[in-house]
């Protein structure tokens, strides 16, 4: 019988559940997607019901391997990217969840948050995890579920209950109990070491979980179980889980220190490999896993923007100025400059580096002379804005200047915006043939741990010609643009330089 050359990616995102299966060559030949119901219960949080999750994964990968014309003996290998996060805690018993996940977005546990940095642990947790105490992080989350739901709590401490990340639950469920998580997802716990790769006693005394309840943490290529043969039809390697945005950092082929990725979606998400230093930030970045291979841990800063696409749905929705995004690019070109109109699409405060949760979105620069096409392209400009400034940070914090920079996600399709990118950040702009790269990265991953691909050369070798974009704006003009985008910043900004 030859050799299973197929693999099987999950992408289980915010929205949607997606099964994507790639060939030898990376290239996508099925896929199948599920979107869900968001739950709101309050103001402030955000809900998704497990089983739902569950079933749409199962259901897609079924619907991916029949579109591919596959028996599920013929795919090679699984690989799970996830909303990284989002917390599921379970009984061990009978793998059914406690209460709805709670999702990265949600805000409930900012209180007690704000109770651990008053307390000075800021410092101690940023050290440990490179991260900050905030209520994206899963760990408070988790003690959250097991103060609120009865019993929860002296369950855990028994042993009786199970934590985990998106992934988690569903290796779980695939497996029949594998409990297992890659670095990538733990590092987003505020429980684990980055540095020492392990789970932190005195962090989890902290946040108040028990260590019981944590998975094991592996390479994010590995060999972490099979599929049981009754819900596929076979029993299928699982050989890769990365968090969607290290998995679409894998997914773009940056390997290498300077390496770059940007994911234009709601919002950004920038990744800059640091190689295998942890680079501390003093200029409001993450500090993270980017990738475990073999024992050898590799590092990013990461960097996030609230409002990327977000602003041009708002432009759609919120002022009905464009009926679809793409009209944007058009837009943009109609005009010959932006006539001094600037966009700080601060609609929910803005995020790194400022992290100012108090500013709200601005407009400078209108006159009568302002159209239409100056508002969009204020909104495409401030993304390209607003990725200098992280870039910047970057490299203030010791992180090298990456050479180029590598773009996904929607807003990567719009030829205007990616040249504008080159421009203001003097580096070329590299898309691939195929955006939505994060399901690359998972089955990248999946397809080196069972040997589809044999190492990273190989992996490279897959990309296909990609459209780049080169600076072409004289340094005088882009001064002046950089310029007015700093007044605008600064009369958004609550947070004064020099101030908390």
């Amino acid at each position: 019988m030859p050799q299973a050359t197929h693999v099987l990616a999950i992408d289980q995102g915010t929205t949607s559940s997606r099964s994507i299966i790639f060939d030898a060559a990376a290239q996508p030949v099925a896929t199948a997607r599920r979107e869900f119901t968001q739950h709101y219960p309050r103001d402030g949080w955000v809900e998704h019901e497990p089983e739902d999750i569950w079933q749409d994964v199962l259901a897609t990968m079924k619907e991916a391997i029949g579109e591919a014309g596959l028996a599920a003996g013929e795919i090679a290998g699984i690989g799970i990217t996830n909303q990284r996060e989002t917390t599921v805690v379970w009984d061990r018993a009978t793998g059914e969840p406690i209460h709805r996940a709670i999702v990265w977005q949600d805000r409930r546990t900012a209180r007690a948050c704000a109770a651990l940095r008053e307390a000075g642990h800021e410092k101690l947790v940023r050290e440990r995890t490179g991260l900050l105490l905030d209520p994206y992080f899963s760990g408070t989350k988790i003690a959250w579920l097991l103060d609120h739901v009865e019993g929860a709590r002296a369950r855990a401490e028994r042993g009786e209950l199970a934590f985990g990340t998106i992934d988690s639950f569903l290796l779980w469920r695939l497996t029949g109990g594998v409990h297992a998580t890659d670095v990538t997802n733990a590092a987003r716990t505020l429980l684990w070491d980055i540095h020492e790769q392990a789970w932190d006693e005195r962090l989890c005394a902290l946040i108040g979980v028990p260590m019981a309840l944590l998975p094991q943490v592996h390479d994010s290529s590995h060999l972490f179980g099979t599929t049981l043969p009754e819900l596929l039809g076979a029993a299928i390697p699982i050989g890769g889980i990365a968090g969607d945005q290290q998995a679409a950092l894998f997914g773009q082929a940056c390997f290498e220190k300077g390496t770059a990725k940007a994911t234009y979606g709601t919002g950004c998400f920038l990744l800059l490999h640091t190689g295998e230093e942890a680079v501390a930030s003093e200029h409001g970045m993450l500090t993270t896993p980017a990738c475990r291979l073999d024992g050898r841990m590799s590092y990013a800063l990461e960097g996030s923007i609230f409002a990327a696409g977000a602003a041009v749905k708002w432009l759609r929705d919120g002022l009905g100025l464009i009926t679809h995004a793409n009209q944007t690019d058009d837009m943009a070109i109609a005009v010959e400059g932006n006539n001094g109109v600037y966009m700080v699409p601060a609609f929910v405060g803005l995020g790194a580096p400022h992290w100012d949760p108090d500013a709200r979105g601005t407009i400078t620069g209108l006159t009568f002379a302002t159209q239409a096409a100056h508002l969009a392209r204020a909104a495409l400009e401030a993304v390209a804005y607003q990725t200098l400034d992280l870039i910047d940070a970057m490299v203030a914090d010791g992180g090298d200047a990456p050479f180029a920079i590598r773009v996904d996600g929607g807003m990567a399709a719009n030829e205007w915006l990616c040249q504008f990118l080159a421009d203001m950040l003097q580096i070329p702009v590299e898309r691939p043939e195929h955006l939505e790269t994060t399901a690359v990265g998972a089955a990248f991953l999946a397809g080196l741990a069972v040997g589809v691909w044999p190492d990273l050369a190989a992996l490279t070798a897959t990309r296909r010609d990609m459209h780049r974009d080169e600076p072409a704006m004289d340094e005088q003009s882009r001064a002046a643009l950089l310029a007015g985008w700093h007044r605008a910043l600064a009369s958004a900004l609550t947070k004064k330089a020099g101030t908390d």
